[in-house]
């Protein structure tokens, strides 16, 4: 076996058998090449100190050692288009988002449910109150004898003479529409309504049961 070309982890020999008498390559593996590639340096630089003429003359030797390093992944084509998917964050802020509206939808729901009794109607218009109006429990007490008066909080309470509709008694019903259109069927409109009649109209619901009781109505 001789040595022809540059050492990189491969020999080329000439020898007999399936090559003839051509140059044939023999690769090695890549712990052998680095053990040789070591001894050859350290070989060269034996020749350079003990034979000074040697080292003077046109030398010229080459080691390569093959690099292991993982290939770097190749740069983004920037002509392809940019990747417009949601990350995981953005998708989170919309499940948010969806989870809040819906719990204020199911808290809306319960509230209507609950307004369909005399009961659920009183605690409906106490938070509204408590929510919008800043009342004490004295007007409070005004307004539950006006309604009770008017309805008895009955969200279906319709007066066969004037029309007059709702728990708060609105005439015409109609005007119940500035809050929702779904007056008819839904009892937190109409005591949405009614808060903000009394608000706009009498300041106070105990204002308000004056009036009803020297006019009968408000």
């Amino acid at each position: 076996m001789k040595f022809l070309g540059p050492f990189d982890g491969s020999f080329r020999v000439k020898r007999k058998g399936g090559c003839g008498y051509e140059d044939c390559r023999v690769q090695m593996p890549v712990g052998k090449v680095r053990r040789l590639s070591f001894f050859a340096a350290v070989m060269a630089f034996f020749m350079m100190v003990v034979e000074p003429a040697y080292a003077s003359a046109n030398m010229q030797f080459y080691v390569t050692i093959p690099n292991e390093a993982a290939t770097p992944e190749p740069a983004p084509d920037s002509d392809l288009p940019a990747d417009t998917t949601p990350s995981l964050l953005e998708l989170d802020g919309v499940k948010n988002v969806d989870a809040s509206t819906m719990a204020l939808l199911s808290l809306a729901i319960r509230q209507v449910e609950s307004a369909r009794e005399p009961q659920g109607a009183k605690l409906v218009a106490k938070a509204l109150i408590a929510e919008k109006y800043q009342w004490s429990e004295a007007q409070y007490a005004c307004l539950n004898k006006l309604w009770t008066k008017e309805s008895h909080w009955n969200y279906k309470a319709r007066n066969k003479v004037s029309g007059a509709h709702g728990i708060a008694q609105a005439l015409p019903a109609t005007k119940m529409e500035v809050v929702g259109t779904d007056w008819r069927t839904n009892p937190v409109t109409q005591i949405t309504w009614g808060l903000k009649y009394i608000n706009e109209r009498y300041d106070t619901p105990c204002k308000a049961w004056s009036k009803f009781k020297r006019s009968r109505w408000y």
